[in-house]
């Protein structure tokens, strides 16, 4: 296609190539005379024709097999060396037209296809593209948007005197932020995809600076794992209330601590490639009150993560071991692979 295209753009390369496709054409006929039993005047013009009209036009094709049909009909036709008509003769020009029309009709219709599918391509790309340009400029409109609340809850927050109004507003700053975050890391809509181990390795340090609390170490131990903006802005969102419960209740007064974050797979993929994940967030404080049930608590985010949870289908289970430690445990559709770890 790219020999015919530069053919197709170079009008007398055209003619050029239409030439010399007749005299090699002609060239072989002449030498194999002498071996050839009567009956095949036209052997070497009938490829000629169809490679000219492939590679150089419709044109070319034509004048070549016009060239052939009378180059044949001169030296290979008896009586040789004329153009007299005889029976024998006659049969034979008709059935070179008409061959060398239908190769010449067929090539023609064919190119047409070509040109139409050509065409069907350009503007598929072309509304794929204006396409991926809207979705793109929804997405970066919209975490924006989201971008501006945050700062306006963020701002309120400020001045605000009520530490618990206070409280309450950093929060929903920070959730709204999140979304945020997750919405401008989908902005290539042909990779819905979020890679969960970056976006956790920060998560951690972001929740500590905004927290004011120093002394307390984060550490991530994750696979890849990328999810669906369905699955990672409920997961995000757990993961952010998980984080910030400990660095408000999991460490021991005057002292500093350790939040440990790990997620992969929960055994082999079923159900036609699914795959089960675990979240699990642990620290190194008090861990939970005796007899805690993050169902019946009345703390805002642990609701949040209870009815997330079940948004997602997931299994939330919490326990106490060397400090609080909170496991999640869902589905997801792709596959994570194994990478080295986080910190």
């Amino acid at each position: 296609m790219l020999a015919r295209t530069s053919l197709s753009e170079r009008p007398v390369l055209r003619w050029v190539f239409a030439v010399a496709a007749f005299v090699i054409a002609f060239a072989i006929r002449y030498e194999l005379d002498a071996q050839l039993p009567v009956g095949f005047p036209y052997l070497s013009f009938f490829p000629a024709v169809i490679i000219t009209a492939f590679f150089a036009g419709i044109r070319p094709g034509i004048v070549v097999a016009l060239a052939g049909g009378i180059a044949s009909w001169y030296f290979f036709i008896p009586p040789l060396n004329s153009f007299e008509l005889t029976g024998g003769s006659v049969l034979a020009l008709a059935f070179y037209v008409f061959i060398v029309t239908v190769d010449i009709a067929l090539i023609h219709w064919m190119q047409l296809a070509l040109q139409r599918v050509t065409v069907e391509k350009e503007a598929a790309s072309r509304y794929a593209g204006e396409r991926d340009l809207l979705f793109q400029e929804m997405q970066h409109r919209v975490s924006n948007n989201l971008g501006v609340v945050s700062a306006l809850l963020n701002a309120q927050s400020r001045g605000t005197t009520n530490p618990e109004a206070t409280a309450v507003l950093l929060q929903a700053s920070a959730r709204i932020g999140l979304i945020s975050k997750i919405q401008r890391q989908l902005h290539d809509p042909g990779k819905q995809l979020l890679d969960m181990g970056p976006y956790l390795a920060q998560l951690g340090p972001d929740l500590l600076e905004a927290s004011g609390i120093e002394g307390v170490r984060y550490e991530i131990d994750v696979e890849t794992v990328e999810l669906s903006a369905d699955m990672a802005v409920p997961i995000g969102l757990i993961a952010t209330e998980l984080i910030s419960n400990s660095i408000e209740h999991g460490r021991v007064p005057g002292q500093g601590g350790m939040i440990r974050v790990t997620l992969g797979r929960d055994g082999a993929g079923k159900d036609g490639g699914s795959v089960p994940l675990v979240l699990r967030v642990a620290d190194d404080g008090p861990g939970w009150p005796e007899g805690f049930s993050p169902a019946a608590s009345r703390n805002l985010g642990m609701r949040i993560v209870v009815s997330l949870t079940q948004q997602i289908g997931g299994r939330l289970d919490i326990a106490n071991s060397g400090g609080a430690v909170t496991t999640l445990r869902f589905v997801s559709q792709p596959v994570p692979k194994l990478v080295g770890r986080a910190a």
